[in-house]
């Protein structure tokens, strides 16, 4: 029996002509490996979700303190923080670290200025 397929070797699956790959990108279309179409196509899968309402929170630094602490605190108290003044504040959405930024006045409120953003497509990865 003759046949015009080639093995691969060492694999024993048979190895694709030229014409035969050219045929086949034709019949699948278009590769896109580019991170701006990644990020496209999520945006359009999760659209429906936009209007959901999420927990924003920043963070300006932890501390742990001993009960016995916690107990005595009254006004005037002072928790000392892990970071230094200065440093990045983070922001945090739904418990999930999402930027970082300083602390600007706006009006009589607070707000903070993002510096350092986690990108759209790992922001999607950290959902699940």
């Amino acid at each position: 029996m003759e046949t015009n397929e080639a093995m691969e070797p060492g694999t024993g699956q048979e190895k694709l002509q030229p014409e035969e790959t050219a045929e086949l990108l034709e019949e699948t279309g278009p590769v896109h490996t580019g991170e701006k179409e990644q990020e496209d196509t999520l945006s359009r899968e999760l659209e429906f979700l936009f209007d959901v309402p999420l927990q924003v929170s920043v963070e300006v630094g932890r501390a742990r303190i001993l009960l016995k602490d916690l107990l005595q605190m009254g006004e005037g108290y002072v928790v000392e923080l892990d970071k230094l003044a200065g440093e990045p504040l983070d922001l945090y959405v739904n418990s999930r670290l999402i930027a970082r930024g300083e602390a600007v006045k706006v009006g009589d409120r607070f707000g903070i200025k993002l510096t350092e953003v986690v990108s759209q497509s790992d922001r999607i990865k950290r959902l699940g």
